[in-house]
């Protein structure tokens, strides 16, 4: 790396009192940084703070910032640029936190003239990291004055947190255009065009919300396959995410977990029973989950060992906050000359929030959705440098940009499709988040 200088973490492991989830709001509450991204994954919560480096990736092409600075121009493999620029990092040992837009869908495919000036992938190593955990944490920071404020904040007694939700009704807007949608994307399957499409609709928050107490009040209320709470480049989410897009282990061990079938989860077991029975028993259900299932498979043979591609699990019931899915895991071995980037590319963007064919769903989802999709149904990931990587699905979350505040869900179209019974099927989705929305504090101003 010439002349650049090598960053280097000190760090420490201390015991911390309290629900890591209430250790991960008080960091993104009260902590050194102003940007930052909580991940939780199998019972551990990470917080990444701040910017050591970031890579990021639009129409023009690479970027690497920070603490070391390169350029790479548009090629046609843009994902090996980005692991490119990760490599150049001059920090051992690094995690890099970030956001795959779905966009990125069609510009890793060689569409760039659906690609509008706004990233399509940003990742940062953070300048200071905790992950959190069975009664304890593991700091680490490039500023030793920072993880002795990290260190400080973690000592503190635990607080409970009493929040009151403002629930939103999401079925009172865009009924009538969801159907419509629907009707159409139906007429497009009879007349072959594809056999499924995910389409989604957009609902409006007017209130002001407090995002790291809905994250906190959703994530108690839902149970999620993974979690996040990011405020980066300007964009804040918390999700609760059903599904992951793709995981890979360091000895190239590969997951993906489509969901695909739904129905409402209710406080009353008997009609959970009887959801779950209708679920498992409604050949669209089945059909749209057989089709997902199918292209996961058929997608990690390109990159995995053809012998170790197989589904596990198939067909399993997963409750996610406010519904059930029918889920199955796909699982292979990466094959030589293959990486973590290339499952990722492989499978991105998830078949269960885009369609069958991919391509041919993206056409449908431009000509029905009015707005582009930004980070919803793309990815939340942390790729290590010992070639690990966990993507999150982008679905359940909330979002908020340029002072703009909204939900977003969407459903799986296939030729049996109802108009009605898809758009209350966007509302059970939506009522994940939407019911657990918290206000923000109205602040009273001091008197001069």
């Amino acid at each position: 790396m010439g002349g650049t200088e090598w960053a280097h973490y000190v760090e420490t492991s201390i015991e911390v009192a309290g629900d890591p989830l209430e250790v991960s709001a008080r960091l993104a509450e009260a902590g050194p940084h102003g940007e930052f991204v909580i991940y939780e994954k199998d019972g551990q919560w990470s917080y990444a703070g701040g910017v050591l480096a970031e890579v990021t990736l639009d129409r023009d092409g690479a970027r690497l910032g920070g603490v070391r600075t390169a350029r790479l121009p548009w090629s046609d493999r843009p994902l090996r640029q980005v692991k490119e620029l990760l490599g150049m990092v001059p920090v051992r040992g690094w995690r890099a936190y970030g956001a795959a837009t779905f966009e990125l869908s069609y510009a890793k495919d060689g569409d760039l003239k659906h690609v509008d000036d706004q990233p399509l992938l940003h990742l940062v190593v953070p300048k200071s990291e905790v992950r959190v955990g069975s009664g304890r944490a593991w700091v680490r920071s490039t500023d030793p004055d920072t993880l002795a404020v990290l260190v400080d904040l973690l000592g503190r007694p635990a607080e409970g947190r009493e929040s009151d939700a403002v629930p939103l009704d999401v079925r009172q807007t865009g009924r009538d255009e969801y159907r419509a949608a629907v009707a159409g994307a139906v007429q497009d399957i009879a007349d072959a065009r594809l056999q499924k499409v995910i389409l989604s609709r957009l609902v409006q928050v007017d209130e002001d919300i407090d995002l790291v107490g809905t994250y906190v009040l959703g994530r108690r209320r839902n149970t999620p396959a993974r979690s996040f709470l990011i405020r980066l480049g300007g964009l804040e989410a918390a999700g609760f995410s059903p599904e992951i897009v793709v995981s890979v282990t360091e000895d190239g061990t590969v997951v993906s977990q489509p969901l695909a079938g739904t129905r409402a989860l209710t406080a009353d077991a008997a009609t959970n029973d009887r959801l779950r029975g209708e679920l498992l028993s409604d050949e669209k259900e089945i059909y749209e989950h057989a089709i997902s299932v199918k292209v996961g498979n058929d997608e990690l043979l390109t990159v995995c060992e053809p012998d170790s591609v197989g589904v596990r699990n198939l067909m399993t019931l997963e409750e996610r906050g406010s519904v059930q899915h029918i889920a199955s895991r796909v699982t292979g071995k990466l094959s030589a000359g293959h990486d973590a980037w290339d499952a990722f590319s492989a499978v991105f963007p998830a078949v269960t929030a885009s369609g069958v064919s991919k391509e041919a769903a993206y056409e449908a989802i431009r000509r029905y959705e009015t707005e582009r999709r930004g980070l919803y149904s793309g990815a939340v990931l942390t790729v290590d440098e010992s070639g690990a990587m966990d993507a999150a699905l982008v679905l359940r979350t909330v979002y908020r940009q340029d002072g703009r505040t909204w939900l977003r869900a969407g459903a799986g179209i296939v030729g049996r499709s109802q108009p009605d019974r898809e758009f209350e099927e966007t509302c059970e989705k939506l009522d994940s988040v939407a019911r657990f929305l918290v206000a923000a504090e109205i602040k009273a101003e001091v008197p001069a």
